[in-house]
């Protein structure tokens, strides 16, 4: 409870992609720092939080929601695209299908959240099984730059760059934030703000800025 009084922004993730590429070991080697040989399939939607300080003063809530990848459970995760600031799309590297079901899954998103604005990570996981590889990282990183995300690979089993992802998809989240292009709304739980009025004030100075930029 000490923590959840401390955050200056919530940030809601969902997190994407068929049924076994291992989103659910992504979330709890992140949240909890702990990997499970065999986790039982996610049914409807499981919920994690995490606390990061994204930089000194400024601590993040990220808020994630597990969605099942099974279709059969697709009217019930739809229905928290909409809440979403970011989104982690994740594949099976050592799955080709897996992979091309990204485009599905992004493609849902998008049609489901208009008008709010999404920012997408591409995550390629399972990278400890590299000699059972069906897809190349050139590949991955195409596709992430045609959806307008970025790509990094991932091992839950090995801790290999997981906490990177999350941290490049908060940053990416932030800085959307910081530049204008998201914003906190009373309709919209994809982003709660607790700043304090002097930080407020001095968020609102650097969006005024930004944009004066542009």
């Amino acid at each position: 409870m000490a923590a959840d009084s401390i955050w200056h922004y919530q940030f809601r993730i969902i997190m994407l992609g068929d049924s076994t590429v291992g989103k659910s070991s992504l979330l709890k080697r992140y949240a909890e720092g702990q990997f499970l040989e065999s986790m039982n399939q996610t049914v409807g939607v499981d919920f994690y939080v995490h606390f990061l300080e994204l930089e000194p003063g400024l601590s993040i809530k990220l808020q994630f929601w597990d969605t099942a990848g099974q279709e059969r459970f697709r009217s019930v995760t739809r229905s928290y695209y909409r809440n979403s600031a970011g989104g982690v799309l994740v594949f099976d590297l050592t799955n080709r299908e897996s992979f091309e079901s990204i485009r599905k899954w992004h493609e849902e998103v998008m049609d489901t959240v208009k008008p709010h604005p999404v920012i997408f990570l591409l995550v390629g996981h399972k990278s400890d099984l590299e000699a059972e590889r069906k897809v190349e990282p050139k590949e991955a990183e195409k596709l992430a730059s045609s959806l307008d995300a970025k790509y990094i690979e991932t091992s839950a089993k090995t801790n290999s760059n997981v906490e990177a992802a999350f941290q490049t998809l908060t940053l990416e989240i932030y800085t959307a934030l910081k530049s204008g292009k998201m914003r906190p709304k009373a309709q919209w739980d994809g982003v709660k703000s607790r700043l304090p009025p002097e930080l407020q004030a001095e968020a609102q100075a650097q969006e005024r800025q930004n944009k004066c930029s542009c």
